[in-house]
């Protein structure tokens, strides 16, 4: 027995002093941080007080310029960081030195959880053989296919946004319409379905997106494994899919690979690309196929990451129209000179001469972006000039998207809502990497060109047919960001006044 108490003493004081050693790394090097607490690190705020994205940015904002080095040392929970706060550094990180930090370090586990080993997710190897797979998908060529399923949908947007506004009164909350737009979009566009979301609130492409962002397999508690040490928990054959989710989506992408397949459909989208790649590889063709749970995954990550970034800068986009009404004026009237030029017709055409809609979408992903940091790891050891700084390998890099895009070095005056920003030699003036809402450089988002095409759809169709105003009530000012989700995302809905202008 006092063998086992002795024993029992060592294995506590060993821990102890094994986790004071690892919350004094950077004590240790000399990096500027703030004070560690255990076991949180640097989170202990986290989806309490606030938002992850503004943890990062107070860290920039109080760092930046304050150091000999171009980044802070961070801890998020366990896991070892640094916060980059030298521009430069982030085009290194991105883009010069890409090879040495190519991986994101976030969890996934392809046996237990197929649906988290996506393009997003993966890592290395198999990131970059997939990544070559998949771009000829988004060409385009193929955009411009995709164009007239994105119309039609938009349409039905148009038609419920009218009922809407006219049985709310007086105001609005826009962001659940929103997002149904866009589950309609890529729900036919990735999985060739008629989703019905804008005609039903509670359809359930709609609920299980919102699930699958929201819900947690385990419970809060367990993000300090699946967040902190991802590869653990994958060992472990933990799970970040909620069940209900995964047996949806997984049952949904069967059903449709066997039609297709069965009755030899072909409809030019997304889905129909990833059946082929799938049949590459049942016939042998394994170098250039896909598996079916490799698909699933990927069809998933595409409504995803579509399904709720892009809903959400439409509706910041509609609160800063709102707000500056004076911008709102100039917007419609240029998509009404457009779509005049164009014989009233909105197509792939007419939609690349809304030039002005696309500074006031990039002016709302660059004030509000949706994903407002990047993490990378450091696969090998990186060697910086000043010997201090140099990177060990393993460690986590963040790179505070929503701290540069306000940082009034590169954007003065940055709360203020200014499309102008984006003229051509405005662009040309600023360093490269401080415009981040898709990333940069070969690990860019894969599908920025179908995000930006549904989100200038939809704003064009609706700022040509409707007035969105402020509420002297019901419209939160400034606007607030949950707390308690990984994206920057409004706290409560945007509640706006809402009225008809003309029609299409």
């Amino acid at each position: 027995m006092a063998v086992l108490i002795v024993l029992l003493i060592g294995a506590i004081t060993f821990a102890a002093w094994y986790v004071r050693q690892h919350f004094n790394y950077w004590k240790r090097r000399g990096i500027p941080h703030d004070e560690p607490k255990i076991p949180f690190g640097n989170t202990s705020e986290l989806m309490k007080t606030i938002q992850l994205s503004e943890i990062m940015k107070r860290t920039y904002n109080k760092y930046k310029n304050k150091t000999d080095g171009p980044f802070v040392g961070f801890y998020m929970y366990f896991k070892r960081m640094v916060v980059v706060t030298d521009i430069d550094f982030v085009k290194t990180v991105l883009i010069r030195e890409f090879e040495k930090f190519h991986d994101r370090g976030v969890f996934h586990n392809e046996r237990d959880d197929p649906l988290s080993a996506n393009l997003v997710n993966i890592d290395g190897q198999k990131w970059k053989s997939l990544r070559q797979k998949l771009t000829p998908t988004f060409t385009s060529g193929k955009m411009k296919s995709m164009f007239p399923t994105i119309l039609t949908v938009g349409d039905d947007l148009i038609r419920v946004f009218d009922q809407t506004a006219s049985a709310s009164g007086d105001s609005m909350e826009i962001t659940h319409l929103l997002a149904r737009f866009t589950a309609d979009v890529i729900g036919s566009c990735a999985f060739g379905l008629d989703c019905h979301s804008l005609s039903d609130p509670k359809a359930e492409f709609v609920q299980m997106g919102t699930a699958a962002i929201t819900e947690r397999r385990y419970g809060k508690s367990m993000d300090l494994l699946l967040f902190g040490a991802p590869k653990l928990a994958a060992k472990l054959r933990m799970k970040a899919t909620v069940q209900k989710v995964e047996d949806f989506y997984m049952n949904i992408i069967q059903d449709t690979v066997d039609y297709r397949v069965k009755n030899n459909v072909k409809r030019n989208d997304f889905m129909d690309m990833l059946i082929e790649m799938k049949l590459k590889y049942d016939n042998g063709d394994k170098e250039n196929g896909l598996t079916f749970n490799e698909i699933a995954a990927q069809a998933f990550i595409f409504f995803l990451a579509g399904f709720e970034t892009s809903s959400t800068t439409m509706g910041f986009a509609l609160y800063e129209l709102a707000s500056n009404q004076d911008i709102q004026d100039k917007l419609r009237i240029e998509i009404d000179t457009v779509l005049k030029n164009h014989n009233g017709k909105l197509d792939y055409d007419s939609m690349r001469d809304m030039t002005y809609l696309e500074k006031v979408i990039d002016e709302t992903m660059r004030k509000r972006p949706v994903v407002g940091h990047l993490i990378r790891v450091a696969t090998q050891a990186y060697e910086h000039t000043n010997p201090k700084y140099n990177i060990e390998k393993g460690t986590g890099i963040i790179i505070p998207t929503l701290a540069i895009q306000h940082d009034p070095e590169f954007y003065p005056e940055p709360e203020k809502f200014i499309p102008e920003r984006f003229d051509e030699d405005q662009v040309q003036q600023r360093p490269a990497c401080t415009f981040l809402p898709f990333g940069d450089g070969p690990r860019n988002c894969i599908g920025l060109r179908f995000g930006r095409m549904q989100v200038i759809v939809g704003m064009a169709l609706l700022v040509h047919n409707f007035k969105f105003e402020l509420h002297p009530t019901k419209t939160v000012v400034p606007l607030e960001y949950r707390i308690d989700d990984i994206l920057m995302s409004s706290k409560g809905g945007i509640h706006l006044k809402v009225s008809r202008v003309g029609k299409l």
